[in-house]
């Protein structure tokens, strides 16, 4: 059995994931949730990008050294 079949979707599936997010949601708050998912994957795109140009480095955090060995 061909796995791509099994999560293939016809348009009635997606017909009843659009009723059911219209009922849930409402439609003034559908739009607002699309907007947040593409901003979302565009921050993960840009991140993915920065993270593959050649000469970036992981800079590691650094940590403050306390030199308080004159403690009163």
């Amino acid at each position: 059995m061909n796995t791509l079949t099994i999560l293939a979707l016809s348009w009635q599936h997606i017909l009843i994931v659009a009723v059911l997010l219209v009922l849930l949601f409402g439609g003034k708050k559908i739009p607002e949730l699309m907007r947040g998912v593409g901003s979302g994957i565009k921050e993960f795109k840009d991140a993915v990008k920065e993270e593959d140009k050649p000469g970036a480095e992981k800079k590691s955090p650094s940590t403050p050294t306390n030199d308080n060995s004159s403690s009163n």
